[in-house]
């Protein structure tokens, strides 16, 4: 019988898979997926779900000054150069996340709510990094440390955002609705910043998609507490999606399947180029403030913006009643 890896067992990884526990359950009750945070914006004109996109970050990068300010370390990422790949690849995933009705955060809550078919598209993301790789063979590097540590006054902000919102968590459990304040979407946005950070301070840096590219790699180090976490991840947004009542059984169709793993094989493709998956621009590059990311997101955007638009006129033209 084989032995766990001695870093699964410690304390530090076990708080890592509890935060991504968390974090799946609060991604089936948030706002994290970029399509439907483009869609509401073009369709109803608020930007709700990018503002909690947001604030997860800020909860990252608060937390990560905070640490530092204290004098912890966490052991963070290098930073890459924004290049006119950052922004294929940018594309690329918004294509793939418009082709999938989701990204890799919507994929999980799909999954979690019984949308099993969506489990084709990590599947599609390994696939599309296994193919992509080989001619890839290396990330640039650009050994720069992070802005956001030069950047210490944000501390001042950063606390008194976070006691506005202990106020309004205190002011709902008073009030007997603190459960439904905090798994509200934006709010559960919020408490995947939180938890991310968190693990990000115990073990470093890590994403679903980062696991998925390692092994598309051919690197086996640290696999097994890569696939844990990804299990535990999973596994809370399956707990999510049951405990809100929206775990429901659908028959997988073959279009589906075909868009879920053409899809994810996009992203994959996509995450190479930049490198990194929309969950790792969200929730570390962004708040780290390297440009990379940022240049990324925005191109991702505007990628399904496009998709969305395309698909609406060319629906009306199938449909002329709808132009009136």
């Amino acid at each position: 019988m084989m032995a766990m890896p001695a870093a699964v067992l410690s304390l530090a990884f076990l708080v890592a898979a509890l935060c991504a526990a968390v974090m799946g359950y609060a991604i089936q009750r948030g706002a994290t997926c970029m399509v439907a945070a483009v869609d509401e914006v073009l369709t109803k004109r608020r930007a709700d779900r990018i503002l909690g996109l947001l604030e997860a970050a800020v909860w990252v990068a608060g937390g990560l000054l905070a640490w530092a300010a204290l004098g912890g370390q966490a052991m963070l990422p290098i930073g890459y150069p924004a290049t006119l790949a950052t922004v294929a690849g940018g594309l690329l995933l918004g294509i793939g996340a418009f082709v999938t009705r989701a990204c890799v955060f919507g994929a999980i809550a799909k999954f979690g709510s019984g949308d099993w078919v969506y489990i084709l598209t990590p599947l599609g993301f390994f696939l599309g990094c296994a193919t992509i790789w080989p001619v890839i063979g290396k990330f640039p590097e650009m050994h720069a440390a992070s802005p956001l540590f030069d950047a210490t006054w944000l501390l001042v902000p950063f606390a008194l955002f976070a006691a506005w919102r202990l106020f309004e968590a205190l002011r709902a459990a008073r009030a007997g609705g603190l459960a439904a304040h905090v798994w509200s979407p934006h709010r559960a946005t919020a408490v995947i910043g939180i938890v991310f950070a968190i693990s990000l301070i115990a073990i470093g840096p890590w994403a679903y998609t980062y696991a998925l590219l390692t092994l598309a790699q051919g690197r086996t180090g640290g696999v097994i507490a890569k696939f844990v976490l990804l299990f535990a991840l999973f596994a809370g947004a399956l707990v999510g999606g049951w405990t809100a009542g929206l775990l429901k059984r659908r028959a997988p169709t073959r279009a589906a399947a075909i868009r879920c793993l053409g899809g994810g094989m996009l992203m994959g493709w996509g995450s190479l180029l930049i490198p990194g998956g929309n969950d790792e621009l969200l929730l570390v590059g962004i708040p780290l403030l390297q440009p990379y990311a940022w240049v990324a997101v925005v191109s991702m955007g505007a990628a399904i913006a496009l998709g969305i638009n395309i698909e609406r006129r060319l629906a009306a033209l199938a449909d002329p009643e709808r132009l009136g």
